[in-house]
């Protein structure tokens, strides 16, 4: 019985273009009571691993998040497996504005500790004692509520490419950094402000309106499905758009276009840009801004250094990056000295 990929990258993306078949990227997640987290783990494993699902899901005791690619011929299956799950039926399926085919190459069910990291040794309170969901058309009136804080619950690399109008964007690097800091900001408003959060689709915020809560919080929502069904929502219901930018997304695209409008800047030449990109030193793979311009004068790199290192050959480039670990740089993200123009 097959448990876990056998296929590289290169020979799944042969397959999907030998099939020219359409695929749908999707994400979901759920906070649920989930007792043998490693007997779901393989059963979500050997089902979808036979609807030729791929992406990258993660199972915990809280429940599980998930961001993959199905076939869109095989989308009903899918779906009716999910309804089969008696905690996943009806669950909410986020489907990407912008589609691709090869936005994942590989299934990957991962058992986590959290489906969300968020560094807190509290277990006090309950990840599925949410705060109230919003819509779009309900999120648009509280931005222009007064007695409402907006707040962005995604981290520096991603509110720098979009986010939405008045929001209060915390330049952080993790989700458990931003924790502290809204709570000590809003302290003297427990009670009589509404705390209205958002993130890409609704996972981070959903535990931080329960940790809220748990902390006093009187008044505490959060947009449904966060940014990506606000835009599903927005574009079906001809509502106004009040966000700017792009939204930072976990796949390859590392980001779907929201608005025309580009909020942030190259960071080597300072123009405007929103492009993500990954160092392509692979003992660096930083990730940060960069024109089409300044990709073709650095050679897709970070710096002169990376540049050098990318000349060699590649045999060289492998032992020079022998026992190093760089994971900290690749979404910590754009926090580099040699990055002149990052904001």
């Amino acid at each position: 019985m097959q448990l876990y990929n056998t296929l590289s990258a290169k020979e799944r993306e042969q397959l999907i273009e030998e099939a020219g078949q359409d695929r749908l990227t999707i994400s979901f997640y759920k906070y649920a009571h989930i007792g043998n987290t490693r007997i779901f783990r393989n059963h979500l494993f050997i089902n979808w691993n036979e609807l030729e699902v791929l992406g990258r899901i993660y199972v915990a005791h809280e429940g599980v998040n998930a961001q993959l690619s199905v076939p869109a011929e095989k989308f009903e299956a899918f779906k009716s497996h999910l309804d089969s799950i008696s905690f996943l039926n009806g669950v909410r399926l986020n489907i990407a504005i912008q589609q691709d085919n090869k936005s994942f190459l590989k299934l990957k069910v991962k058992v986590r500790d959290k489906i969300v990291a968020d560094g807190l040794n509290d277990t006090s309170f309950d990840v599925t004692d949410k705060g109230i969901h919003v819509n779009a058309e309900q999120f648009n009136d509280l931005i222009d509520d007064p007695n409402a804080v907006v707040v962005d619950m995604r981290n520096h690399y991603e509110s720098e490419i979009g986010h939405f109008e008045k929001a209060i964007t915390p330049d952080v690097d993790t989700f458990r950094d931003s924790l502290d800091i809204i709570e000590e900001q809003l302290s003297e408003h427990k009670e009589d402000k509404k705390l209205v959060m958002y993130c890409t689709g609704g996972i981070r915020c959903e535990k931080a309106s329960a940790y809220y809560k748990h902390k006093g919080f009187k008044n505490v929502y959060q947009l449904e499905g966060g940014i990506i069904e606000y835009t599903r929502q927005v574009r079906e219901q001809n509502l106004k758009n009040k966000f700017r930018g792009k939204n930072f997304v976990f796949d390859h695209r590392r980001g779907e276009r929201i608005s025309d409008e580009v909020i942030s800047n190259c960071h080597q030449c300072g123009k405007p840009c929103d492009t993500h990109v990954n160092c392509a030193n692979e003992a660096c793979h930083l990730l940060f801004l960069q024109c089409d311009e300044c990709a073709a004068t650095m050679n897709s790199c970070c710096s002169e250094a990376c540049m050098q290192t990318v000349a060699l050959p590649y045999q060289e480039q492998k032992k020079l990056r022998k026992g190093k670990h760089a994971s900290n740089k690749i979404f910590k993200k754009g926090r580099s000295e040699v990055l002149k123009y990052k904001r």
